[in-house]
């Protein structure tokens, strides 16, 4: 309580969360460019959605296999996820943030020259492990580096940034699909696709050279005034002592240790972590991102027309991420998401139930779509990132992330493996009935068990949790 009091005083005093000597040019700029190793995660979901249909034919895959293909980066993901979180703990988080735009650009160009497809899923599963780290550290630096008032709006860059990356490669994809006939890109068309990840990669290498290190990270190893230094840039003189005068504080209190997210306090953080990452993806998500062109061909749609229709539903996702932007520091994490996942839950009722009556009608099934990704992008999508990312102690969460984030990639590889066995076998109705069923889950639990975190310093939230019984 005394803590929460001072908290308040100072706030009270103007210098909590926005000081008027923030640099804000700066902070903007610093998240924007952690915030593109989310276009590096939007862009290599959904390359595979243009190049599936061409390497399926190419190497005669069958509904299980294409799983297998489409879900290789996932795996990737995971075990990238995994070791990231000890790794950045250990040597800050800009250094392995540098190595995974390595690895991408690397793994991008053995991705587009396989001879078979075990070539192809290795080099799949390389590229995953740049993009699983970059996944849980970008979002991750960016609210270490973020002024409390500003955190979820520049959190929420990450997941925009992820929109933009999938728009992007869907309008690549279509571009390339349209330069030969179906045989051209059978042998080449996905080859380019692929290959077009270096581009992203290499820019990425190069921006993370103009951004500084965590300043929480810098005061974990008592680098208090390399910290100092940064927060200042950050927040200006006055309220960059009190900010590191916070963060010292709590790391004093912390053990550092992944036991601790098992003790009485931070154990509901954990399971909100958990929770909102895995239905972050079992909800359906993938199954559109990875399969449109699948899903929509299965209809009735020609291929060229599905991937024009990709393009739409990239262009959603991307629009209605500019919502949550706008609200999500206005109204909340928590109202935003529950209007969210009520809106998806009506969505995935009506496009199972067009699958189950076999409308012949394009347009409504695309309408529901269109919807389930509105409700989605501005909700489900961006708010687990900017949840996770703030609920977690100081020393314990790269680790903490990772294995939220790992939970995440779980869902996703699932997902993506069995979501053509499961059109194949169950059919369109009974695949999105089932993500219509995890989302009602997510949406009770997210009434009874989510707190509102917007506004508060990282280091009020971590108390909000050890206050819990």
């Amino acid at each position: 309580m005394e803590v929460n009091a001072k908290a308040a005083e100072i706030e009270k005093a103007g210098l909590v969360n926005e000081s008027p000597q923030a640099n804000m040019r700066f902070v903007v700029t610093v998240s924007l460019v952690a915030a593109f190793g989310g276009l590096l995660f939007g862009y290599d979901t959904a390359v595979i959605a243009g190049a599936i249909g061409y390497l399926q034919t190419k190497f005669q895959l069958s509904a299980a296999m294409t799983g297998w293909a489409a879900s290789s980066a996932i795996w990737g993901c995971i075990f990238g996820v995994l070791c990231t979180g000890y790794i950045s703990d250990a040597i800050g988080r800009k250094k392995v943030l540098i190595l995974t735009a390595i690895i991408f650009a690397l793994s991008a160009v053995a991705s587009a020259v396989p001879a078979n497809l075990t070539q192809f899923v290795i080099a799949r599963f390389i590229n995953g492990v740049a993009v699983g780290a970059a996944s849980m550290l970008s979002p991750l630096y960016i609210a270490e580096v973020a002024p409390a008032k500003h955190r979820g709006i520049l959190v929420t860059l990450y997941q925009l940034a992820i929109v933009i990356g999938i728009n992007l490669i869907y309008f690549i994809n279509m571009k390339i699909a349209s330069m030969g006939d179906e045989a051209w890109n059978v042998e080449l068309g996905w080859r380019y696709m692929l290959g077009s990840e270096v581009v992203p990669a290499i820019i990425f290498f190069g921006l993370l050279f103009l951004v500084p290190e965590s300043p929480r990270w810098l005061a974990s190893k008592n680098r208090l005034d390399e910290a100092l230094n940064i927060l200042r840039r950050l927040n200006g003189d006055t309220q960059a002592r009190i900010v590191l005068q916070d963060i010292r504080n709590t790391l004093h209190e912390e053990k550092g240790t992944v036991r601790e997210l098992f003790s009485k306090g931070l154990r509901a953080a954990l399971i909100v972590g958990v929770v909102l990452a895995l239905f972050s993806q079992i909800t359906g998500i993938n199954a559109i991102i990875y399969y449109a062109p699948e899903i929509l061909k299965s209809i009735g749609m020609g291929q060229d027309a599905a991937l024009v229709q990709t393009v739409i539903i990239g262009t959603t996702n991307t629009i209605f991420t500019f919502v949550a932007i706008a609200f999500i520091d206005r109204i909340g994490r928590r109202s935003l998401l529950l209007w969210g996942v009520s809106g998806m839950v009506i969505c995935l009722a009506a496009i199972g139930l067009l699958f189950y009556l076999q409308v012949g009608n394009n347009t409504w099934l695309m309408i529901f779509i269109i919807g389930y990704i509105a409700s989605f992008a501005s909700s489900l999508g961006p708010i687990p990132w900017v949840i996770i990312s703030e609920i977690f102690p100081t020393k314990t969460r790269g680790v903490a992330m990772s294995l939220a984030t790992v939970v995440l990639w779980i869902g996703v590889a699932l997902i993506t493996q069995w979501t053509p066995v499961m059109m194949e076998d169950l059919g369109g109705a009974y695949t999105f009935w089932i993500f219509m069923v995890n989302a009602v889950i997510l949406l009770v639990f997210s009434y009874k068990m989510i707190p509102e975190t917007k506004g508060k310093t990282l280091e009020e939230i971590e108390r909000i949790w050890k206050k819990e019984k």
